[in-house]
C-alpha cells in the first residue's frame, strides 16, 4: 500500500464488462410477471445505479429489440422480449449487418469455431432445414 492510500479508504468499484448491465436489466425483466417501470428495475438491481442509467440501458435494449415498452402516464413500462441468448444474437446480427462482405465474415466466423461448436451449428442448421420442409 502506498502512502497516498488512506486507511479504510475503499478502492474504486469494479468496472462492469461490456453488456453486463444490459444482461442484468434483461434478467430482472425476464423474471418479472408483466411490464414494470424503470424504478422497479432499479430496485431489483440493488439501487446502486442511477435512475438515468437504468433508463439509458432500457432505451438501448429497446432500440435492439430486446425489450418492448408501453406508455404508462408520463413514463413507460418495460417488458423483456429476448433472453440473454437472444440479446447476444442481436449483437451478433448487428456486427454482421455492419460489414460489407457478409460471406467473408460468416466464413471467418465458422472457421474460427471449435469442432464442437461447428458440429452444433451444423446440427442447428440441419434442424432448421428439416422444419422448413414441413
Amino acid at each position: 500500500m502506498t502512502k497516498d492510500k488512506r486507511v479504510g479508504q475503499d478502492e474504486s468499484p469494479r468496472r462492469r464488462g461490456q453488456g453486463e448491465l444490459e444482461a442484468q436489466v434483461l434478467a430482472a425483466l425476464r423474471q418479472a410477471d408483466g411490464a414494470h417501470t424503470a424504478g422497479w428495475v432499479q430496485e431489483r438491481l440493488g439501487g446502486d445505479l442511477a435512475y438515468t442509467t437504468v433508463i439509458t440501458i432500457l432505451t438501448r435494449l429497446h432500440a435492439k429489440g430486446a425489450v418492448s415498452r408501453e406508455r404508462a402516464g408520463r413514463s413507460f413500462e418495460w417488458t423483456a422480449v429476448a433472453d440473454e441468448a437472444g440479446l447476444a444474437a442481436l449483437r451478433m446480427r448487428k456486427v454482421l449487418d455492419g460489414e460489407a462482405n457478409r460471406e467473408a465474415v460468416l466464413a471467418s466466423f465458422v472457421t474460427g469455431l471449435s469442432p464442437h461448436d461447428e458440429r452444433l451449428l451444423r446440427d442447428l442448421l440441419a434442424q432448421d432445414s428439416e422444419e422448413g420442409e414441413d
